[in-house]
C-alpha cells in the first residue's frame, strides 16, 4: 500500500463544517474564520506514552481527545486538526480501528480531518488541532486573580490508577478496575462545558501533568498564589492524595472564577451533567498552599510528569 493509498483509503473524509474550504489532498488546506484561531499540537510516542499492545482504536480517539482537552482550556469551539502519522509499516489491520476512534471523535465533536503527513518509523502519532474563540473570552492562564474561587472538573487520580494497573503494580476489583482503565484510554474533553464557563470563568488550564504542576503554571502566568482544601479534592476512588495531585493524564479542567460565580458555574455543571468541585482559593501570597482537615499547611512534594 503506498501513502496517497493510505491516506486515501483510512483518513480521506468529507469535511463538515462551512469553515474548511480545502481539506486533505492539497499542499495545504484552508479555513475561514471571522474569530481568532485557537491551535495546540500533542505528539504520542510509543513506549513513551502508550505500550506495544495498546488498542489502536483507543489509541485514536485518545491522540484526538487530549488535543481538544487543550481546547477546552481556552474555551474554543473546535474546528479541524491536522495528523502526521509516523508508522514501522502499513499494516490494515492496525490503521483500521485507529482511523476509526479518530473519526468517531472527530465527528462527535464536529471536526474536520484537514491534512497532515505519513512517514516511515517508529511508531509516532502527532496532531495539530484548530479551535476558534473571541480573543477577549479567551481562558488564558495568567488571568487568574485574588480572591477567586478555584474549581476542577470530574475526579483525579483515575487514570494514574490505570497506568499502575497496566504496568501491573495495582490490583483492584474488576468494575473500578475497568473505570480506571477507562480514564486512562478514554479521557473526556469538557469542550461544551468550557465554551458556557466564557463568560464566567477568568483563568483555565487542563490537567495533563498532574494538579499540583499544572495549578503551578497558571499562577506562575498569572502572580498569584494559591490555598488548596486538600479534603475538598474529588479523588477518583482507591486514588490517594499524591496520585491525585501529581499522577497526571487526567484532562481534566481546573480554573478559576469570581466568588459570586459559584451559583452560576454549579447550575452549568447540572447542565452538562458534570462533577465541578471547588478547591480552593487563589491568594496574593504567590505559594502554591496545600491545607490539611485542620487547615494547616502540608509539606507535599510537587512531581508532575516531566518530559525529560
Amino acid at each position: 500500500m503506498t501513502e496517497f493509498e493510505l491516506i486515501a483509503k483510512f483518513f480521506h473524509t468529507t469535511p463538515q463544517l462551512q469553515s474548511t474550504r480545502l481539506s486533505v489532498g492539497d499542499d495545504c488546506a484552508l479555513l475561514k474564520s471571522a474569530k481568532t484561531l485557537a491551535l495546540s499540537t500533542d505528539t504520542m510516542v510509543l513506549h513513551t506514552h502508550f505500550f506495544e499492545n495498546a488498542d489502536p482504536f483507543l489509541l485514536g480517539q485518545k491522540a484526538l481527545m487530549i488535543n481538544l482537552s487543550d481546547l477546552a482550556a481556552m474555551g474554543a469551539k473546535p474546528l479541524a486538526f491536522m495528523l502526521a502519522l509516523t508508522l514501522p509499516d502499513a499494516d490494515p489491520n492496525w490503521l483500521e480501528p485507529f482511523s476509526q476512534g479518530l473519526k468517531q471523535v472527530a465527528q462527535e465533536y464536529h471536526l474536520d480531518l484537514i491534512g497532515g503527513n505519513t512517514t516511515r518509523g517508529p511508531l509516532n502519532i502527532n496532531i495539530t488541532i484548530i479551535g476558534e474563540l473571541d480573543e477577549d473570552q479567551a481562558l488564558k492562564r495568567d488571568r487568574a486573580k485574588t480572591d477567586d474561587d478555584i474549581y476542577v472538573t470530574g475526579t483525579l487520580g483515575g487514570a494514574a490508577l490505570g497506568l499502575q494497573i497496566l504496568q501491573n503494580k495495582m490490583s483492584l476489583p474488576d468494575e473500578l478496575r475497568q473505570q480506571a482503565l477507562a480514564h486512562f484510554h478514554t479521557p473526556t474533553a469538557r469542550v461544551a462545558f468550557a465554551q458556557d464557563l466564557l463568560r464566567l470563568a477568568h483563568a483555565a488550564i487542563d490537567i495533563s501533568d498532574g494538579l499540583a504542576q499544572d495549578l503551578t503554571h497558571m499562577l506562575q502566568a498569572s502572580g498569584v498564589g494559591a490555598d488548596v482544601m486538600t479534603t475538598a479534592l474529588p479523588l477518583f476512588p482507591e486514588a490517594d492524595l499524591l496520585l491525585a495531585l501529581n499522577g497526571g493524564e487526567d484532562y481534566e479542567l481546573c480554573f478559576t472564577a469570581p466568588q459570586n460565580a459559584h451559583t452560576k458555574i454549579m447550575t452549568l455543571a447540572q447542565k452538562h451533567a458534570l462533577q465541578v468541585t471547588r478547591i480552593g482559593t487563589i491568594t496574593d501570597h504567590k505559594n502554591l498552599i496545600f491545607l490539611d482537615a485542620q487547615n494547616q499547611p502540608m509539606d507535599i512534594v510537587i512531581q508532575g510528569y516531566q518530559h525529560f
